[in-house]
């Protein structure tokens, strides 16, 4: 091939196309972050969230409107930059065999699709503070009881083993959040003046971005370490749909998906995805939530 602008154009087109054909292949089941985080667009390098403490509902509207206050709290996201770059050697080009690496551009585009969920993999299994200074997942919530007295709430049902998760995500904020400030682009380099084409003999492609993940509202994702059984999963889910607001104000939260790892699958199948139990009788936890299978948490 000579190597035209043209020419190059059209390569590069072709390795754009891979890497659109990865992207796109990633199903909704393997598009966690899709599922469990609020997108949410970004403008500046760190983001402020000061409507997350604000899980309000319709009140009766008796004398003056209650303002909730969308400025209580000052949680931020510090945006990060990621990056995937592949060298294709100018021989290759000129020989017309660059054909070869096409899989290794639909994989780039797959990589950029599922590296939110990587993201906030991370995020859970650092469990951060979150808006109201404590970590995501923690036993010391402090919530406003019916008295107005500050009392403790949990999130976290304890354990020593890998750990699970049972979710509300029927609102619009999820338990966590995927903040975008640039979107996954692929780029490259082919010019053949360019000082490093010039000294490595290599025209460069690759993906980057701009995002990072924080914690959402802590009330929509309860953790267990605790064996993955009947028992606990139910114990799991009363404590979810239990939760109260401040002031005793029931949240009226749906468990709707239990995440869990690889090692948990069996586990989870058993309890959610069988109707009958092994002994007889039937399973009263049968299709009660949609099982999240996520590889990438940690299966010990």
């Amino acid at each position: 091939m000579d190597l035209t602008s043209s020419n190059l154009e059209a390569v590069f087109k072709g390795y754009k196309t891979a890497f659109q054909q990865g992207f796109s292949s990633v199903g909704a089941e393997e598009d966690i972050a899709g599922m469990i985080a609020t997108t949410v667009p970004s403008t500046t390098a760190v983001e402020v969230y000061p409507w997350l403490k604000s899980m309000a509902d319709l009140r009766e509207w008796i004398g003056d409107r209650v303002i909730h206050s969308l400025e209580a709290a000052e949680f931020a996201i510090k945006n990060r930059k990621f990056e995937l770059t592949h060298g294709v050697s100018r021989d290759r080009i000129e020989d017309d065999t660059y054909g070869v690496y096409a899989p290794v551009f639909q994989e780039q585009g797959r990589s950029a699709k599922v590296h939110p969920n990587k993201l906030i993999v991370e995020l859970i299994e650092s469990n951060p503070l979150c808006y109201d200074g404590q970590n995501l997942f923690d036993t010391d919530h402090p919530v406003l009881d019916a008295d107005g007295k500050e009392t403790s709430v949990s999130n976290d049902m304890g354990g020593a083993g890998p750990a699970w998760y049972v979710m509300d995500l029927s609102r619009f904020i999820k338990p966590f959040i995927f903040q975008k400030r640039r979107d996954y682009d692929f780029r490259s380099i082919t010019n053949l003046n360019d000082s490093n084409v010039f000294m490595t003999d290599n025209f460069i492609f690759g993906v980057d971005a701009r995002a990072n993940a924080g914690a959402g509202l802590w009330q929509l994702a309860v953790r267990s370490k605790q064996e993955l059984n009947a028992e606990n999963y139910e114990a799991a889910r009363q404590r979810l749909q239990g939760l109260l607001g401040d002031y005793g104000r029931p949240l009226g939260l749906a468990h709707t998906h239990t995440m869990v790892p690889s090692t948990l699958e069996g586990d989870a199948l058993q309890v959610v995805n069988t109707s009958a139990l092994a002994g007889g009788g039937t399973n009263k936890w049968f299709n009660t939530s949609k099982i999240v299978l996520n590889r990438r948490l940690a299966a010990a």
